[in-house]
């Protein structure tokens, strides 16, 4: 007997299941699915990502429809095409026996008519993205009058993303809706007033820890000087032979950087950010999923919604700001049961974060030292010899060249032929790590800082010199800057790049920046002395003291407003991410 048969699903669902070699449910689809069969309860989901979220109510929603009803009956609401896309798949393998239900995927990026004539024709279950669903509503081209259920999937990824108000629009509209289920990986407060404010006494189910992470995902991270940060990158990259994995940054622009630098060296990668129009993320999507790319570098917009199954690594190249990006990140990988591994890459002064997600996943994040270029060397040439090893020669008709080896090796040892393939696969390798640096973080003594034997932390008591400085700017929030704009404009200015910055402590009227000390004097000659709206802006080491001569009088004092006038730059807030 199939295990959801047990859970109250009809045969017809419960063969699709079974043609599936689906059998035992996961934790969430067996608390979940008995409630939700109901239809009639609120109901609040939190589980990771990758723990069978879409069966959880994908094959409720399949029993509760009504086949004769040709009109919308379930609206499942989330915030990418390739979730929607992945979601809508799903279900049309689950309904496979389930004869007359029909489910439509409603997204941006594709033909708008086609999804308004396939609407016409009579689906019960619409799948969509916020922007496109309102769209449609505001068309009058999909009648949300008659929806029963009311499903929110990844539902702190939208709120995340922007998409609130767009919420709150669609849960107004279903006005004859007999309940909602909201699923969600974490639950910030934005998640937590959607259930007080549309959600009448629902069941929450929580699977795991909430806001934890995957038990199945092993928790690295590396210490490295900020200007190592690309090289450490690489060196992870080439330690973990056979590695398929997504790379995570902050900026697109670093997305693009890092993709052609590891392009240019031969790895098979690209890069997917907000600025690739949807034939050029599909194509390199699809290429990503057929494992023709091994790696995949993004930032957090643009990969949101991603779901391949087979993820080994997934890598920080910068911690993120907001500490639940995190988990959401780390859960691309440890899929299914699978095992994975997250590895962050980060400074001494961000030890902080990782105390901190430490607590927030409820896992222990393990130091371990960057590999050496030996290191990496030895690992590379033990994966090949396994690979050799194993590679079938079954296949092919290999007996007919043996006679014609023989002879032009017959002067040749194995111990010479072992070495001649060693040296043509790993002869790039052992050129380029002959007289590789030593990229751990060193104290002020110049000493490494070791990890204990067991990869755990043993950092030495970090003070300011690090291999950082501090400079004092009399610049602020008051001035109109948030931190990202504040970055972009030091950066402008200076022309120098964001690996050689620390930790950024912005005040109302002036801001803290730690700086590598090689790169200090460069920016503080770059930046004291310039004028921001019609004052002058002063740039010193912190320790120095900081002077307020010149910073009277000159234009009425400082700015409160951050007016667009004296810019030379946009800096504006963004706007809200679609």
């Amino acid at each position: 007997m199939n295990a959801f048969e047990a859970l109250g699903l009809n045969e017809n669902i419960v063969k699709a299941i079974t043609d599936l070699g689906f059998t035992e449910p996961t934790p969430i689809q067996t608390q979940a699915i008995p409630v939700l069969l109901s239809g009639t309860t609120d109901f609040v989901g939190l589980a990771q990502t990758g723990t069978g979220k879409t069966a959880a109510f994908g094959l409720p929603l399949l029993h509760l429809i009504n086949a004769e009803e040709k009109y919308p009956q379930a609206l499942i609401v989330c915030p990418t095409r390739e979730l929607c896309l992945q979601i809508t798949n799903d279900l049309v393998d689950f309904r496979k026996h389930t004869k007359g239900v029909m489910t439509e995927a409603v997204y941006g990026g594709a033909s708008i008519m086609m999804q308004i004539r396939n609407l016409k024709k009579g689906v019960q279950i619409v799948v969509a993205t916020p922007g496109r669903l309102i769209d449609l509503i505001e068309r009058k081209a999909i009648d949300l009058q008659k929806v029963k259920y009311v499903v929110l999937d990844e539902a702190d990824e939208m709120l995340n993303m922007g998409f609130r108000d767009d919420i709150d629009f669609v849960l107004k509209n279903t006005i004859n809706r007999e309940s909602i289920w909201l699923f969600s990986a974490t639950m910030p407060p934005e998640v937590r007033a959607i259930a007080k404010n549309f959600m009448e006494n629902p069941k929450e189910i929580t699977v795991g820890k909430k806001n934890s992470g995957n038990v199945n995902i092993d928790h690295q991270f590396y210490v490295s000087p900020a200007h190592s940060r690309y090289e450490t990158l690489k060196r992870l990259i080439d330690f973990n032979p056979g590695m398929y994995g997504i790379i995570f940054t902050r900026t697109k622009a670093d997305a693009q950087d890092i993709s052609e630098r590891l392009s240019k060296a031969g790895y098979e990668i690209e890069a997917l950010h907000g600025d690739l129009t949807q034939q050029q993320r599909d194509r390199v999507m699809g290429r990503f999923r057929s494992k023709a790319l091994q790696l995949l570098i993004a930032t957090d917009v643009a990969a949101r919604g991603i779901d391949v199954d087979g993820i080994t690594h997934v890598i920080n190249y910068e911690l993120p700001d907001d500490m639940e990006v995190y988990t959401h990140r780390s859960g691309r990988t440890g899929r299914a049961g699978k095992t994975g591994i997250c590895l962050s890459i980060c400074h001494s002064r961000e030890t902080f974060k990782i105390r901190q997600l430490e607590k927030m996943v409820n896992a222990q994040f393990h130091k371990l030292d960057i590999p050496s270029g030996s290191d990496v060397c030895r690992k590379q040439f033990f994966h090949f010899m396994d690979k050799l090893i194993s590679t079938d020669i079954s296949s092919g008709d290999y007996e007919t060249y043996l006679p014609d080896l023989m002879t032009k090796f017959e002067n040749v040892t194995k111990e010479e032929v072992l070495q001649r393939v060693a040296a043509l696969e790993f002869d790039h390798f052992l050129k380029y790590y002959q007289n590789a640096e030593d990229l751990n973080a060193k104290d002020a003594r110049g000493t490494r800082v070791e990890s204990n034997r067991d990869g755990s932390r043993k950092e030495r008591s970090f003070g300011r010199d690090n291999g950082y400085t501090r400079l004092f700017i009399n610049l602020g929030t008051k001035d109109g800057f948030y931190k990202a704009s504040f970055l972009q404009f030091i950066l402008d200015e200076s022309n120098l790049k964001k690996e050689v910055l620390g930790k950024i402590d912005m005040r109302d009227m002036n801001t803290w920046v730690e700086i590598d000390k090689a790169e200090a004097g460069r920016m503080i000659k770059a930046i004291d002395g310039k004028r921001y709206n019609n004052r002058t802006v002063r740039m010193n080491e912190a320790d120095g003291g900081y002077k307020r001569a010149g910073d009277e009088g000159e234009g009425g004092g400082r700015s409160r407003g951050g007016s667009e006038e004296g810019r030379k730059r946009n800096y504006a807030p963004r706007e809200r991410r679609n």
